[in-house]
């Protein structure tokens, strides 16, 4: 992944479409992890809908700032892209 957000917002236009685990940041230790598919990146973030059957929120965004911050990773696939 990139090291700006121009270059971290162009690795995930070519994975649109893709399955990809958030690993977030939940606050007083607590970690979030979630799947689904990069549904769509937009100018200042990107939307993940996630897998109906294990999580009850349909659509998650972050953006692309997050992942700079490494408050947000992102494993794409068998290949891993963190931040």
């Amino acid at each position: 992944m990139g090291k700006t957000l121009i270059e971290i917002k162009e690795a995930l236009d070519a994975n649109v479409g893709k399955k990809v685990t958030i690993v977030a940041n939940g606050g007083r230790k607590k970690t979030i992890e979630r799947s689904g598919l990069l549904e769509e990146t937009y100018p200042s973030v990107f939307i993940v809908k996630l897998d109906k059957d294990k999580h009850s929120v349909e659509r998650i965004s972050y953006s692309y700032t997050d992942v700079l911050t490494k408050t947000v990773q992102l494993t794409m696939c068998e290949e891993e892209l963190q931040a």
